[in-house]
């Protein structure tokens, strides 16, 4: 038997994101350093100190899939079948000419159908549970976005959801390769996707002060990561979609290559429901597994691109994981945050990363961390502040850590054959 590991690339993607609905749309705008946060108009913010978030502006869902059949999804999977559609075409993939049932889905998310549990409870305590939708549960459950998009496409292979919080979209794309590699799938469509801006979710966060109260004059200020005027992170959503190929089924359907994932790493820290360790041990370690399964030295990452919530306990958690896995290296590496531009998609963000990364690598560009404008002396490596990087970029390093202390890591790299 051969201990040749399968290789594992990336022929296209697709968004839906506070920042555009195509992947170059998406891109110009992080490098223009363009926020996408405003006043939230999905729900009444007005009960609630929060009241900005990240929204994908005028979406309709029935540019991308039969309008009738988008009815009947809730918005979290409107938006993962949309960014599907889109990546779909970015591949330049012909469905019919695949075999489907090596075709498959896996996906991050984290709250399923908010906004759409918060209007059925409504109707269930004004008029009772017999005028509730009958779509209500096929709508709302967290795996119906990978499950939708199986059914809309076709695609009748290995199919999963990953429920870890904010490393979720992270995590699937990591899950996506694993399944590859042991020769489960040819394809897989993997990524992330969110859409709990509602009463409810806004509410859930409030309550816990995880949210950004002090910029909602000035939206576009508030995701400040590793600044030292961070408050909080702003709630956002969206998704994102990889399509990824085992390199051989890539090459025979002349692919355009866009990278290769050649690691994943996934730790818990074992420490607490939703604060993060303060030493960073358990992302630290999640960083090295990626490292290990990548089979490459920390002295070969070119750029991290970072969890980078703003909040006060995140940011510097991950700067003490990255000084603890890097040392003295990791004041040479620039680091930025997406999020300080679209805010945190929560189960979407690790996916929509991702996304950021992999263009980092064709573009050999880095986006800004935006807001970076009051340094914080225990957040002191390079963050790329407020202005684009461009130079070459071989290998990037992809962080996303969640509620539960769940932790995943990526590692990308220039194609090579």
């Amino acid at each position: 038997m051969s201990n040749k590991i399968t290789r594992v690339v990336v022929t296209g993607m697709g968004v839906m994101s506070p920042l555009g609905e195509s992947v170059s749309e998406y891109w110009k705008n992080l490098l223009e350093g363009h926020s996408g946060i405003g006043p939230i108009t999905l729900a009444d913010a007005s009960p609630f100190p929060c009241k900005i978030a990240g929204e994908v502006k005028n979406f309709d869902p029935g540019i991308y899939t039969n309008p009738k059949e988008a009815r009947r999804m809730a918005r979290f999977s409107q938006l993962a079948v949309a960014a599907a559609a889109t990546a779909i075409e970015n591949a330049n993939l012909d469905l019919s000419d695949i075999d489907m049932e090596r075709a498959g889905v896996l996906l991050g998310n984290g709250n399923g159908g908010f906004a759409t549990t918060e209007e059925n409870a409504r109707i269930l305590f004004e008029k009772g549970g017999m005028k509730m939708s009958p779509f209500f549960i096929p709508m709302i459950l967290p795996n119906m976005a990978a499950a939708n998009i199986s059914r809309v496409f076709g695609l009748k292979g290995y199919t999963s959801t990953i429920i870890t919080a904010c490393a979720a979209g992270t995590q699937s794309v990591g899950e996506a390769v694993e399944v590859i590699r042991r020769g489960t799938a040819d394809i897989i469509l993997a990524g992330g996707t969110e859409a709990g801006i509602s009463q409810l979710g806004l509410g859930g966060f409030n309550i816990i002060k995880a949210l950004s109260t002090q910029y909602n004059d000035n939206p576009e200020k508030a995701s400040r990561p590793f600044d030292i005027k961070r408050d909080g992170f702003i709630p956002s959503e969206g998704a994102a979609i990889l399509i990824m190929e085992n390199l051989e089924h890539a090459i025979n359907r002349g692919a355009n290559i866009l990278c290769e994932i050649i690691g994943q790493g996934v730790s818990s820290d074992a420490y607490h429901a939703v604060q993060p360790d303060k030493n960073g041990d358990g992302a630290s370690r999640a960083i090295q597994y990626a490292l290990n399964d990548a089979k490459i030295d920390s002295s070969e990452i070119d750029y991290i691109n970072a969890h980078g919530t703003s909040t006060p306990m995140n940011d510097l958690s991950e700067t003490k994981a990255i000084k603890s896995v890097f040392s003295d290296r990791s004041y040479k590496i620039p680091i930025s945050s997406t999020k300080s531009m679209i805010g945190h998609a929560l189960g979407g963000a690790g996916a929509l990363e991702a996304v950021a990364s992999i263009k980092s690598i064709v573009e050999s560009a880095i986006h800004p961390t935006i807001n970076y404008d009051f340094p914080d002396p225990e957040c002191d490596l390079d963050y790329v502040p407020n202005v684009a990087r461009f130079q070459n970029i071989d290998t990037v390093l992809s962080n996303s850590f969640g509620f539960g202390g769940q932790n995943a890591c990526l590692i990308l790299r220039k194609f090579e054959e």
